[in-house]
């Protein structure tokens, strides 16, 4: 068998794709992501196939939709029948494999989340940077035997610090692992929780980003009458003026939250660096949803389908042997993430997964900005009403290369934007007549679509009839 490359595995929890200072944002401070921005490739049209936690890892850990998977809510109860994950499947091909923090294909809520098959050997728990759970949480143990309370770290003015922090332990654990002697290639898993609200960075972050120096979210006033019409459909807060929830100084948190995490992730880098590992470690980097951040007068998340909300940050960077300094933005879906995994790791692809390798354009074997004709994302009762506004929903995203059609199907709405003339999404085309036509046709291909990606159709046949 030929030499398989080491796999290390960052996904961190709600980070928007224009988080990054080499992609183009001049107020984060990214300095470790900008290098692997440099020596690798960017994806930048990179889309999740849900919104919200638990079915778009459900996604990625499997390479197929949420709905075809039968998990797309948070806090579901357990996950009957679930296709193999592709770390068993890693596993089951000789690699030694991690996971660090959050899983969430299962709830967590008053309980540790139970394992399924996942293939893991080494596992360090920990869900949310809580003191939820008496037992089973591996980072609440290690700030205890640190003399930490994380309960009322939390609750203080200077806010839990970096050395206390669960990006701290995240990299701890991860470098734990990576100095360990085995025979084979590994991958690990890395799934901090930042930069989840609430947005409370260790205040030696927080001070280095000025709010009144943020640019602010992608706000029109129109956008508070536009979300009026879509006040029934489930989200975790209600449109505001931004003024209204300082959405400056939400922002400005948010990248201090983002700045620790590229601090953390520069510590494992340069454990793989000491140890010799870093020729032969595929890094890839990403995120399972974004964040509304203000955007359109919305916090946080739920059924919608903006740009800051399904659109997330993919790198994968391998010197000399993938792409460098190459920004694809060829459509991507994170159940092609999937794929390109599985073929890393030298596992054939199950006929049942949906995504699509990208190691075509990461080896410059395929022209770099052509990928999919279009990408999905669903949400499908996704959060305990008690944690939205609005009622039940059930909705669905189509996006073509210019055009995003988004379908709320229990509510009766829908909204239609040009992304070439619109990139912010602050005009609605979905009751213009002129675009009528088009709305219908996008209508008919979100459907077909629908149908043939997000059905179950079954077992395998074996036999005529």
């Amino acid at each position: 068998m030929p030499d398989r490359p080491n796999i290390l595995w960052y996904c961190t929890d709600q980070q928007r794709f224009d988080t990054i200072h080499a992609l183009g944002n001049p107020h984060v401070h990214t300095p470790t992501l900008d290098t692997l921005v440099r020596q690798g490739t960017a994806f930048t049209h990179a889309y999740c196939q849900s919104p919200i936690c638990t079915p778009s890892r459900a996604s990625f850990m499997t390479g197929m939709y949420p709905s075809r998977i039968r998990n797309a809510r948070n806090g579901n109860a357990d996950w009957p029948n679930h296709p193999p994950l592709i770390s068993k499947l890693i596993a089951d091909n000789g690699y030694d494999c991690g996971l660090v923090g959050k899983f969430h294909l299962q709830s967590a809520g008053r309980r540790t989340e139970p394992r399924l098959d996942d293939g893991y050997r080494f596992w360090r728990f920990s869900h949310a940077p809580r003191d939820d759970w008496p037992q089973g949480h591996d980072y609440g143990d290690w700030v205890r035997a640190r003399g930490g309370d994380l309960d009322a770290l939390r609750a203080h003015e200077e806010r839990v610090p970096p050395e206390l922090h669960q990006s701290t332990w995240v990299s701890d654990c991860a470098i734990e692992f990576i100095s360990q002697e085995r025979q084979g290639p590994w991958f690990l898993t890395l799934n901090p929780y930042d930069p989840h609200p609430p947005f409370i960075p260790p205040r030696v972050y927080a001070e280095r980003f000025d709010p009144a120096s943020m640019p602010g979210p992608y706000f029109r006033e129109g956008d508070l009458e536009h979300q009026k019409k879509l006040e029934d459909v489930a989200f975790q807060t209600l449109a505001e003026h931004p003024d209204t929830f300082e959405g400056k100084t939400a922002q400005a948190r948010y990248y201090a939250m983002i700045a620790q995490l590229d601090t953390q992730l520069a510590r494992i880098l340069a454990c793989l660096e000491k140890t010799g590992q870093r020729d032969n470690t595929v890094i890839v980097f990403c995120s399972d949803h974004g964040e509304m951040l203000g955007d359109h007068g919305l916090l946080y998340k739920g059924c919608r389908f903006y740009e800051g909300l399904v659109r997330v940050p993919l790198i994968f960077c391998w010197p000399g042997r993938f792409q460098s300094d190459l920004q694809s933005e060829a459509l991507v879906e994170l159940v092609d993430l999937s794929a390109t995994l599985l073929e890393l790791a030298g596992v054939d692809t199950p006929a049942t997964m949906q995504g699509r390798s990208l190691q075509p354009i990461l080896r410059g074997e395929a022209a770099p900005h052509q990928h999919r004709d279009f990408v999905r994302s669903e949400y499908f009762d996704a959060l305990d009403g008690s944690l939205t506004h609005g009622g039940l929903s059930y909705a669905t995203m189509y996006r073509s290369e210019r055009y995003k059609l988004c379908v709320y199907h229990t509510h009766g709405l829908g909204e239609l934007f040009d992304l070439q003339e619109d990139p912010w999404e602050y005009n609605d085309l979905w009751d213009r007549p002129e675009y009528r036509a088009l709305k219908l046709e996008l209508l008919t291909a979100s459907f077909n679509a629908s149908m043939i990606e997000g059905i179950d159709v079954g077992s395998e046949r074996i036999a005529p009839m």
